[in-house]
């Protein structure tokens, strides 16, 4: 699908190992998003793997709002939210 090309122009982008974010994805696959304990520790492994601290409020905001609209949840959606910090 995607090229080594591809993956090492992301890693010198972002700092971020390609590998940690398939590893992060694939343990996302099966998560339950409408459990809270489940959205706090991807918020946490999401920080952790991008190397950014999400304060207790902002996390807060994020789990609330994941867990009134789990059904449409994706990467855009929780970018947006972590962009709204700035």
């Amino acid at each position: 699908m995607f090229g080594k090309g591809f993956f090492q122009n992301m890693e010198n982008k972002t700092g971020v190992k390609m590998t940690d974010v398939l590893k992060l994805a694939n343990s996302f696959q099966n998560a339950n998003f409408q459990d809270e304990n489940t959205i706090r520790r991807v918020v946490q492994e999401v920080s952790a793997v991008a190397n950014k601290k999400v304060s207790k409020e902002m996390e807060d905001q994020i789990v609330q709002t994941l867990l009134k609209d789990s059904n449409n949840i994706n990467m855009d959606t929780i970018s947006k939210m972590l962009d709204q910090k700035k």
